[in-house]
């Protein structure tokens, strides 16, 4: 039996209870619910690298997406916006909708005709700069309706739980044909390739203010929880806060986090049962099959660009469940925040050091991660205020320890790699080693 797993949980709980006995609660709560969504986000990352082998390093644009689906599902409309050009961009759409509908039964009518090229390309060129004609002056009337607070839709004003899951649904379809185009490059290209579209992705987020306002944010998001200024007010939650001695304003803020990490947890908890079954059944069983050993698979007859595709598309999914909580934890979102080191760089971390391949191992990761990432400052400083101690306060050691305490973060997660990658090349819970065979359906 394998005591390892269940002895690093152990450690892992042991450290957060520290941080709220030594710290405060606060930060405790927050680095969980900060760990919980990381989790879902690694957990995207190990289907597409530890499952299916494919290095896709375009995260940072499926939790964009996903955070987008927050803002265009539950924010509230924007009236005077609707009024001012809503119609036209709606039309718009339909425009370019029905010009592609267009090239592609012109292209199957004409299949094999010399002209069928040139008459796609003119097609093309007249329903763009028809679209063109109306989408622009429709987005820049948007766009001027009180652009210092709105000059955007808005959205739909439904309930923020139907966000997450529109949020793993817009990443799904934005995934699909980014899929189709990039599944059977090899692993460098691919990951050129999915970073290049993540950046693509951000830079339409960042220009089209009228989608999202651009780099001006949006704020004041709904979320599934109360506000902190309403439990404040509610006689339990002030009994509460006699009880244990803690200020309303402090408990109220504590219980909103726990309130949080509730609903986190529940979907981290759903989304892992449902993918360790998705690895015991039989298409988990050929994806590890095709990962170790592409050439045979494709020898046995399977489809593994089709496979891949599938594996790609559900992983981005859960990536952008796992971005539409982020904003809904931050009730705003910042588009400039999207930064390959936070969406990129540390969830792959959080796969590698954990376990790739090991759903369970990904979890730790993110927790693990993510605890030193946020406690790595807290230590550049106890460690600059030591040597402060033991030198004299103009030493040049103290002085760089005490101005580059925040950079000790960088050190300490290159030292993480290094040691865990001499040590446990596989992570710190491996993938469990099994014969995986190609299922015959």
């Amino acid at each position: 039996m394998n005591i390892r797993p269940g002895v690093l949980y152990a450690a892992m709980a042991v450290l957060l209870l520290l941080v709220g006995f030594i710290q405060s609660w606060q930060l405790a709560l927050t680095i969980i619910n900060l760990c919980l969504i990381s989790s879902i986000m690694s957990l995207g990352v190990n289907l597409q690298w530890g499952v299916a082998g494919m290095f896709n390093v375009g995260t940072m644009g499926s939790a964009a997406v996903g955070g987008l689906a927050v803002v265009l599902i539950s924010a509230s409309p924007v009236p005077e916006a609707w009024d001012a050009g809503g119609m036209g961009v709606l039309f718009s759409g339909c425009m370019l909708v029905l010009t592609i509908a267009l090239a592609l039964w012109v292209s199957k009518l004409m299949d094999g005709h010399r002209m069928k090229l040139w008459l796609i390309v003119m097609i093309l060129l007249v329903g763009l700069t028809l679209t063109r004609m109306v989408f622009l002056p429709a987005t820049a009337a948007i766009e001027s309706v009180d652009a210092a607070s709105t000059g955007y839709l808005g959205g739909l004003g439904l309930p923020v739980a139907l966000s997450w899951l529109a949020g793993g649904l817009f990443a799904a379809l934005v995934a699909w044909p980014v899929g189709r185009l990039v599944s059977g490059l090899r692993s460098d290209y691919l990951a050129v390739a999915t970073f290049g579209i993540s950046e693509i992705i951000l830079a339409v987020l960042r220009n089209e203010e009228w989608v999202a306002r651009g780099v001006k944010n949006v704020t004041r998001l709904p979320r599934p929880v109360p506000f902190e200024a309403e439990l404040q007010a509610v006689e339990w939650a002030q009994n509460l806060a006699v009880w244990s001695g803690l200020p309303i304003r402090e408990m109220a803020s504590i219980l909103v986090k726990l309130a949080y990490a509730g609903w986190f947890l529940g979907v981290l908890l759903i989304i892992y049962c449902l993918l360790q079954r998705l690895q015991r059944a039989p298409w988990g069983r050929m994806m590890r099959a095709i990962r170790d050993d592409e050439e045979a698979a494709r020898a046995m007859g399977k489809d593994v660009g089709r496979r891949h595709l599938q594996a790609f598309v559900i992983g981005s999914a859960i990536v952008g469940i796992g971005g539409a909580m982020l904003v809904t934890l931050d009730s705003q979102f910042t588009v400039t925040g999207y930064q390959p080191l936070r969406f990129t760089f540390l969830i792959w971390l959080m796969v590698i050091i954990g376990g790739s391949g090991n759903h369970r191992g990904a979890i730790f990761g993110s927790f693990l991660i993510w605890f030193l990432w946020v406690q790595a400052e807290t230590f550049g400083h106890s460690l600059a205020w030591a040597v402060g101690v033991l030198l004299t306060p103009e030493n040049a050691i103290s002085v760089a320890l005490q101005e580059g305490a925040a950079q000790l973060r960088y050190v300490v997660m290159g030292s993480i790699l290094v040691l865990v990658m001499r040590f446990a090349p596989r992570g710190l819970i491996p993938e469990e080693q099994k014969e995986f065979t190609l299922d015959k359906r």
